[in-house]
């Protein structure tokens, strides 16, 4: 124990966010990324079954996606760069649905953010570029993915844009419906 500092983030159940403990000295440094005790400990307790990274360069949002069946519970970090990353609780009967938190991420602080199954997740990125890594603890599924229009004023997410710019979105992500309880979980 001891590896990580594991925090509930905020009174949406189940985020938290982890900062491992970095081992430095002049060669560099060494830190673990994931512990399954350590974990547990905490009170995350899911099995991880599929890595996955991307790039993005500056003013890029992706988001906000999620899949309907598979859904997926996201360990979260920036192995290069700095991102807002963002999760909305789509739980119907959550006392917290339809809510949002965000954090920043960053390869400097090396700190990580878990968001549960149950949540629509997304990011903006802040620096030049940005590299992305997450564990996820079911299988993409193509034909379940779905996802909600990033700047829907019902969730009302406050992103890091400065103002008189847009952010770089994909086509697809440009046609995610509103928020709603039909469009979620």
């Amino acid at each position: 124990m001891g590896k990580f500092k594991i925090e509930k983030c905020c009174d949406i159940e189940g985020l938290y966010t982890i900062e491992p403990t970095i081992f430095g000295d002049k060669r560099g440094y060494f830190l673990e990324t994931y512990n399954e005790e350590d974990f547990k400990a905490a009170g995350i307790d899911a099995k991880f079954v599929q890595d996955n990274q991307s790039s993005s360069t500056k003013g890029v949002l992706r988001g906000l996606h999620y899949q309907k069946e598979h859904t997926q519970g996201k360990l979260v970090r920036v192995v290069s760069g700095e991102v807002f990353d963002v999760a909305v609780d789509i739980r119907k009967g959550s006392p917290t649905f339809g809510q949002w938190f965000g954090v920043t991420l960053s390869a400097e602080k090396k700190n990580m953010f878990y968001i549960p199954a149950g949540f629509a997740h997304g990011f903006y990125v802040i620096s030049e570029t940005a590299e992305f890594f997450y564990k996820c603890t079911d299988f993409y599924d193509p034909s379940s993915e779905a996802g909600i229009m990033w700047n829907d004023p019902t969730i009302n997410i406050e992103w890091p844009i400065p103002e008189g710019e847009e952010p770089n979105i994909s086509e697809k992500d440009g046609k995610h419906p509103k928020f709603s309880e039909e469009t979620c979980l």
